[in-house]
């Protein structure tokens, strides 16, 4: 979790809005104490002190104070359709080729390594987010899973760049992956996917590991810029 020197207040904030958005830390959930979190991120308390208030501002986590206080996360508020819609017209297909070309690099990447390093226990807990997608009920809770799924390979892959780069990933595209579209498949479909990804990750198979999930992101990527596309013809 170290940071570059540069913006470290902006990227603590940020890198914390991931992790809720993300539902690494759920809804009421107490944030580790302001020390334990600034040895985390590698920086100054006062800076975690600074990045924390810029989260009340925006009403990310409140603060209570007295014997069981500290910093609680709120309930996240998420980007409703037409403003994914729209973020998603303000990108260049230049812009989602290069995000799709990263995640297929680090999300293939993360597959093999998972198939050689990972444990029983860690491809347990990946076989979890298969469970919660499957009983997923809405959109929000649908793209969590999916994402989860994909940080834990990373997590599997015992990579900490790795997972650092898949959370970031999640975070900036994850939600397009869940819009309603027509053409977008269902969370059946997903989980398929998923589970090929996990059988061969179980089975040691590196090279079909890694071959599934790079596919599994390439169609991702083709499905957003064709919906991007979709976007600009009818605004004619």
């Amino acid at each position: 979790m170290r940071l570059r020197q540069e913006g470290r207040t902006e990227e603590v904030a940020r890198r914390l809005m991931e992790m809720v958005d993300l539902g690494l830390y759920a809804e009421g959930e107490q944030l580790p104490s302001e020390s334990e979190l600034a040895m985390q991120f590698g920086v100054a308390t006062v800076t975690l002190r600074d990045a924390l208030a810029e989260l009340r501002e925006r009403g990310v986590i409140e603060t209570r104070r007295g014997r069981n206080g500290g910093s609680f996360v709120c309930s996240p508020q998420h980007a409703s359709e037409d403003a994914l819609l729209g973020q998603l017209r303000q990108m260049s297909a230049l812009e989602l080729r290069d995000l799709g070309d990263e995640h297929v690099a680090i999300a293939g990447a993360a597959a093999r390594l998972a198939a050689q390093r990972s444990t029983s226990d860690e491809q347990a807990r990946i076989a979890q987010y298969l469970d919660a997608l499957a009983s997923a009920t809405t959109r929000q809770e649908q793209r969590r899973a999916d994402a989860r799924f994909h940080i834990e390979i990373a997590v599997a892959a015992q990579s900490v760049r790795l997972t650092h780069a898949e959370t970031r990933l999640q975070a900036e595209i994850g939600e397009w992956l869940w819009l309603p579209v027509e053409g977008f498949p269902g969370a059946a479909a997903i989980e398929q996917e998923h589970r090929a990804i996990l059988e061969a990750i179980s089975a040691g198979d590196s090279n079909l590991a890694g071959a599934l999930a790079e596919a599994h992101v390439t169609r991702g990527i083709k499905r957003l810029i064709n919906l991007r596309l979709s976007l600009l013809a009818e605004d004619g």
